[in-house]
């Protein structure tokens, strides 16, 4: 499995607010953070960071440049390299165009949510797909998750986490969950 050709897309938009309203979110510093991590972790392409607002693309360069070229590289190498794969796109359209671009093939778009929907893949499906090959984006949503349109349009959705109740995991936490399931040596 070639897990440099999966990559990960944070998007803060389009995704509901607790009302159901669509909005978008504003940028969580830690998460970029933990997110670079957790690619490097576990040898994904990277992740792509999706939010229509110039002021929070800016924002977000600015501070991943800080570590990456700043004196936050010489400061702290692990976080310079844990940055690296770190990339900000105004629309998913321009992170797909983008993959494609670099690859020559549309990614097989993959979208993540807490509730179950048609189109369900499990874990055990989704590691055997990647086994063939190919390009993947895994989707994952900010807010109260992404829209339902934006959910519907993806070729599949993978399975919820589900524990003993609580339902509500911070998106960070819930992606090192699902790249774990997906990659990790168990």
């Amino acid at each position: 499995m070639e897990v440099e050709r999966v990559f990960l897309a944070l998007l803060h938009w389009p995704v509901y607010d607790r009302k159901g309203n669509v909005i978008a979110t504003a940028l969580t510093t830690i998460d970029i953070h933990d997110l670079g991590r957790l690619c490097k972790t576990y040898g994904l392409g990277g992740v792509y960071i999706v939010t229509p607002l110039s002021s929070q693309i800016e924002l977000g360069e600015r501070m991943v440049k800080y570590w990456r070229e700043g004196p936050g590289a010489s400061f702290n190498p692990l976080r310079k390299l844990a940055l690296e794969n770190v990339k900000f796109s105004p629309t998913l359209e321009d992170v797909v165009s983008d993959l494609q671009a670099k690859f020559r093939q549309r990614p097989t778009m993959i979208a993540t949510s807490a509730k179950r929907w048609p189109k369900v893949i499990g874990y055990k499906a989704l590691k055997e797909e990647m086994k063939k090959g190919g390009l993947f984006l895994l989707i994952f949503g900010t807010g109260w998750g992404l829209t339902r349109e934006l959910i519907m349009s993806c070729d599949m959705v993978l399975e919820p986490i589900e524990g003993k109740g609580y339902n509500h995991l911070s998106v960070r936490t819930a992606a090192a969950i699902i790249i774990d399931r997906l990659f990790g040596r168990c």
